[in-house]
């Protein structure tokens, strides 16, 4: 298999996505990153999170802008119909529960205004980031069913067009405590199996990651699809 070319998720979404002026929702949206990066792009995002922890992060941030959170679930969006120019899900459908999956993309299609772009970047379930998370949770399946969620949505009448393509990211972590501590954030449930497994995570960690430039990084495969709201 060909390799994918090696890109930043910024550069990705900058040259996909037009940003300027839109209305963009950040569908599970974590510490809030990917929000005050949208917003420093001129996008007027609000941030969705579950997660009073991440929500909590995210707040608490020095704001990029005039960007917002709000506390919600992807499969019941807190979002008036057709709001939005963009949705994005970044590295969070395969979080949603995998019988609300279809659920969480239609409601994204709700609040997409006709002509909208619904942006999902997902992992893929392989190279040595997996690897590295695998003891902590194997997300083969999830993923693979966000996939297939995916594809559904896209055969249905919400969507009228479909890009998709690979490439390949660093995931860069200072010591092994910044990324357990980074797992557990995505799911407090994480916990106790960190706790438990904590050598074997290190050993696994370890044995994955490269030292690049004072980081300790270690790749991930990237699946990005691009839908129109029709």
């Amino acid at each position: 298999m060909e390799t994918p070319p090696r890109r930043q998720h910024r550069e990705v979404i900058e040259e996909l996505l037009e940003l300027d002026g839109a209305r963009v929702a950040d569908i599970g949206c974590g510490d809030g990153a990917l929000t005050r990066l949208m917003t420093r792009l001129g996008a007027r995002v609000t941030g969705i999170e579950p997660s009073e922890g991440q929500l909590a992060r995210a707040r608490a941030a020095e704001p990029a802008g005039d960007e917002d959170y709000l506390q919600g679930v992807a499969e019941n969006l807190p979002l008036p119909d057709a709001s939005l120019d963009v949705a994005v899900f970044f590295n969070s459908l395969h979080h949603v529960a995998v019988e609300h999956q279809g659920k969480a993309l239609a409601e994204a299609a709700r609040a997409l205004k006709p002509g909208g772009r619904l942006c999902v970047i997902e992992p893929l379930a392989e190279g040595p980031h997996f690897q590295a998370n695998r003891g902590i949770e194997d997300e083969t399946r999830v993923r693979e069913m966000a996939y297939l969620a995916l594809q559904t949505a896209f055969a249905g009448p919400d969507f009228e067009s479909d890009h998709e393509f690979s490439y390949l990211t660093e995931v860069r972590y200072a010591d092994f405590e910044a990324f357990r501590d980074g797992m557990i954030a995505v799911d407090e449930r994480r916990r106790a199996v960190v706790n438990e497994r904590e050598a074997e995570l290190r050993a696994a960690f370890e044995a994955n990651a490269e030292r690049r430039d004072g980081k300790f990084t270690l790749d991930q495969p990237i699946r990005l699809n691009l839908m129109v709201r029709a």
